[in-house]
């Protein structure tokens, strides 16, 4: 019986020396921390907005005059918009006075807190045409259809109050509307909406893509062509598509290196043309416009309207734009107007810089894709005292402060 003792107690002995195999620790799973998004607008004071003295800002006050026809009765806007109408003749000083005394600037952020983002550059094209077809002008430029429904959802959905359908009827189905390569390549299903012919299917093609634009007819008469409507299917960008082919570099792209590949490329670029399948049609306006009106329907300045992303910038409101000359490092700093919107236009810091009208100036617009910043200036409370009663002419005829 000892033995067996023993025996037993040796066992237990030996078993305790079997060293344990390893224990595996797994590393702590790393959790990110959440994104907090920051809100859109931080107030400043003026001394931070970049180039704010530098800036010459008369005609930016006068495109802002030409905005309160549109937003003078909102109530945020009634105060300065009554004051602004008011100062006439408009010069630089009073109109940086105007603008410190009765608005508050603020930085423009992106969700996680940048103040940096794209300024790209569109403008008003011009077109050689006809109001009839022609072996010379044989591109057509249509008006809205009738038969495309436009369906609004925010009276079911209000949550989706932004968007609108655009279809057509098939039997008892409502489906999409035509798409670009069946309108231009297809059986003609647009036939009878013609409101122009022009020659470039080229020049047409960015003509959809700016909105606006003017069509020099035979005799010489300039008219003047606006967005309409839009066939309801997502643009997509073919300059994208060529450097996803290695068909162009990033140094390379612009709107004039595209048209060339395009002329270049016949049958290719026929077919990268249907591969945006968004399609614009337009109106024509009266002799009155010289210029394209935006989305507030006010004639756009030449170097002094921005086109923005509304859900962040009020229409209509002043921007101070901090960014670069296409091509260059040389400054370009001054206040714009925000009066217009666009497709491509979405995000917090996102403008696009309307250059004015012609050939020169989509040469510049259509080289533009620079750094930038925003400032929005929103009203403030208003003092007292009248604008006008603080300014004064001096006798070289520029305003001066009293």
């Amino acid at each position: 019986m000892k033995r067996y003792f023993l025996f037993y107690c040796l066992i237990i002995i030996l078993a305790g020396c079997v060293s344990k195999p390893p224990q595996v620790v797994k590393p702590p799973i790393e959790i990110p921390p959440p994104v907090v998004k920051v809100e859109p607008l931080l107030p400043v004071g003026w001394d931070q907005v970049d180039g704010w003295l530098l800036d010459r800002p008369a005609a930016a006050l006068e495109a802002f005059q030409k905005s309160c026809r549109a937003i003078g009765k909102r109530e945020q806007w009634q105060q300065v918009c009554s004051e602004a109408v008011t100062i006439s003749p408009v010069g630089h000083l009073v109109a940086r006075e105007y603008f410190e005394r009765f608005f508050q600037p603020y930085q423009v952020r992106n969700e996680d807190g940048s103040s940096e983002g794209m300024i790209t550059g569109y403008y008003g094209p011009e077109l050689l045409g006809s109001r009839i077809a022609t072996a010379e002008y044989r591109y057509p430029l249509y008006s809205q259809p009738e038969n495309m429904l436009i369906i609004d959802l925010d009276e079911v959905y209000p949550e989706l109050s932004n968007y609108r359908l655009r279809g057509r009827i098939v039997g008892n189905r409502v489906v999409p509307f035509f798409e670009r390569e069946e309108i231009d390549n297809g059986d003609n299903p647009l036939a009878g909406e013609e409101i122009f012919w022009v020659k470039d299917p080229v020049e047409l093609f960015f003509l959809h893509i700016q909105g606006s634009g003017r069509i020099r007819l035979p005799d010489g008469e300039l008219v003047m062509v606006n967005y309409a409507n839009q066939n309801g299917h997502p643009y997509r960008s073919i300059g994208k598509l060529l450097l996803e082919r290695n068909a162009m570099t990033r140094h390379q792209m612009s709107m004039q290196n595209i048209r060339r590949w395009v002329e270049a490329n016949p049958e290719a670029g026929k077919q990268l043309l249907a591969e945006n399948p968004s399609y614009v049609f337009f109106r024509e306006l009266g002799p009155e416009y010289k210029s394209p009106p935006g989305a507030l329907g006010i004639p756009l300045t030449a170097l002094r309207s921005l086109a923005v992303d509304p859900r962040t910038i009020p229409l209509g409101a002043p921007v101070f734009l901090a960014t670069t000359f296409p091509g260059t490092d040389s400054p370009l700093q001054q206040l714009m107007v925000a009066q217009d919107t666009g497709g491509a236009i979405k995000g917090q810091v996102r403008a696009d810089f309307f250059w004015g009208m012609g050939n020169d100036a989509g040469k510049i617009a259509g080289r533009m894709k620079q750094d930038g910043r925003l400032w929005v200036l929103l009203p403030k409370d208003l003092p007292e005292e009248p604008l006008q009663s603080r300014v004064g002419v001096s006798e070289s005829g520029e305003e001066e402060i009293n």
